[in-house]
């Protein structure tokens, strides 16, 4: 257990200390900055275990070295780049300023920089929705898939899925009717953003099948090396699905988080422990083999991420508190659980 979490608590540790002297630095105040911390972290870790459940799915699937790339560059890239950088990168492509003036605006006057943040918030959660939605879909409609949880409806799904393209249609049906429903002078930037939601799911999927062809191809011809290389390749294509899907998750939790506090470093450190955690969170998925030992966990998982990819369309509208978001999640992980139990019971 402490191998799994240790570096999560100590991680933990270095945030919490940087916020008490954060709090007492500006005048916030060291019990404030850490009740904040703590309430940033704990929504960044319900919103996203169902993350790491799927996370954990996928990982179990890679090479060793990409499980490490996952576990280290991708750390690297859920902390600093989806909750600090990317917000940033957001506010100056909206506002035309350079970075250098949003970090200042961030720094020296949160309120503007939350409410540009939160302005372009249709547009964030269209294509975070988008993907999301892809992933729901992708799992549900998969017409290979043999377990099944909710019985009546997922095979019901199933045969849909039998129909080519199923997925992307129905994505695309969603983006519009998101589109259509938005503020007028949103409308294009709205579909815009969903349909590249669903594009950059379909090319990283491509990209995967690619690689998986032709090492099929390559098995029993090729060299150990020539197979490495494609096994590698396919790799990367999966640790890219992993961050895309990190940051369609961690959206919510950054725009959410303003909500909060409008401190924009207590909102990076708090939401930076709750990003560890659910990494330590799927590696114990991945090396206890609780997805093998709870066979519907994937399945719950995959339901949490279809009604996240609902809410967010339905956020471009009409806001839902974020405690919604992640308690329907938990809810969907805890009845799977019970189910997989009660499977196993037999």
């Amino acid at each position: 257990m402490l191998k799994t979490y240790g570096f999560s608590l100590v991680f933990s540790s270095v945030c919490t200390a940087l916020a008490l002297w954060w709090g007492h630095h500006t005048g916030m105040g060291m019990l404030p900055a850490l009740w904040l911390v703590a309430v940033l972290g704990i929504l960044e870790i319900s919103l996203s275990f169902d993350n790491a459940v799927v996370n954990a799915a996928v990982l179990r699937q890679m090479t060793p070295f990409w499980q490490k790339m996952f576990l280290t560059i991708g750390i690297l890239i859920a902390v600093f780049g989806m909750r600090l950088l990317f917000p940033i990168v957001i506010v100056a492509v909206i506002t035309g300023l350079d970075h250098s003036a949003v970090v200042q605006m961030a720094m020296n006057n949160p309120d503007e920089y939350g409410k540009v943040l939160t302005d372009a918030y249709p547009m964030i959660a269209t294509f975070g929705g988008s993907f999301l939605l892809m992933v729901f879909l992708g799992f549900m409609l998969d017409p290979e898939r043999e377990i099944f949880w909710l019985t009546p409806l997922e095979s019901r799904l199933i045969e849909l899925g039998k129909l080519d393209s199923m997925n992307a249609l129905l994505a695309l049906i969603a983006v519009s009717v998101t589109a259509l429903v938005a503020d007028p002078a949103l409308q294009f930037k709205v579909l815009l953003s969903g349909v590249s939601g669903v594009v950059l799911f379909v090319a990283i999927s491509t990209l995967d099948q690619l690689f998986e062809q032709r090492m099929e191809a390559m098995t029993g011809e090729k060299t150990a090396g020539g197979l490495t290389s494609t096994v590698g390749k396919m790799g990367f294509s999966a640790f890219l699905y992993l961050e895309v899907l990190d940051a369609s998750f961690s959206f919510d939790g950054v725009v959410g988080a303003f909500a909060i506090t409008r401190d924009v470093v207590i909102i990076m450190l708090g939401l930076a422990i709750g990003a560890i955690f659910v990494r330590s969170i799927t590696i114990d998925l991945v090396r206890r083999g609780v997805l093998e030992q709870y066979v519907y966990l994937e399945h719950g998982a995959h339901y949490a991420i279809g009604v996240l990819a609902a809410i967010m369309f339905v956020g471009t509208k009409v806001h839902i508190p974020e405690v919604v978001t992640g308690v329907i999640g938990i809810a969907f992980i805890v009845a799977a659980y019970g189910s997989s139990v009660r499977a196993r019971r037999g």
